[in-house]
């Protein structure tokens, strides 16, 4: 026999609540003025490829460590160690170079500066964050700046985009702070929007 389904959700009476959850990752953000070079020279790629799904130039980031959804109670656990982890590294010299593609669906800018230590916060992020009780595949970290996605069958048009970048060397900036986002991705038909979780700076002295 089916139990009777409790009026407000739906569910079994004597059924669990389904665990909430949210869907977090772990980034640098590359200051105002270096986002804006980067918009400029994409004008004309913007015009030109006008169907494919640009990022908001306010949502632009570097992913250290995609968690994915993560149980909402695990995210508090995250705080104090990724503080802790902020204040033992400096800040990193950064720049965007060039582009590139995934699979002729997503465009993305390069990142160059200071890699040896981008790849060694990176490592120390996702550290962390496993210890944090955060499950997530064990990728190798490629740095790059996500810009857009294009839809199905306009693999031509992710090309050309990324191709227009080649020649970009944008200028070099300072990573000085760590940023915990939430995003709402695979939430509903409407755009991806981020949310800063949490923020914390580098404070180890670089001399």
């Amino acid at each position: 026999m089916n139990d009777r389904p409790d009026a407000a959700t739906g569910r079994p009476a004597d059924a669990a609540a389904p665990t909430a959850t949210t869907r977090v990752f772990v980034a640098l953000a590359p200051p105002d003025d270096a986002k804006d070079e980067l918009a400029q020279e994409l004008r004309p790629a913007y015009e030109t490829y006008s169907r494919m799904r640009w990022n908001r130039i306010e949502d632009w980031h570097i992913t250290l460590a995609f968690l994915g959804e993560l149980p909402v109670d695990v995210v508090p656990r995250l705080m104090s160690p990724l503080a802790a982890l902020a204040a033992r590294h400096r800040p990193t010299r950064l720049a965007l170079h060039g582009g590139g593609h995934f699979d002729e669906r997503v465009v993305w800018s390069g990142v160059t500066g200071q890699l040896d230590e981008l790849h060694r916060l990176a490592a120390d992020v996702r550290a962390v964050t496993v210890e944090c009780g955060a499950d997530f595949p064990a990728r190798p970290f490629r740095p790059h700046l996500t810009l857009a996605r294009a839809r199905r069958g306009d693999g031509d048009a992710t090309l050309a985009a990324a191709t227009a970048l080649d020649s970009f060397h944008g200028r070099e900036w300072e990573a000085a702070h760590l940023h915990l986002v939430g995003s709402n991705i695979g939430r509903g038909p409407g755009p991806i929007r981020y949310r800063s979780i949490a923020t914390w700076a580098f404070e180890r002295d670089s001399a």
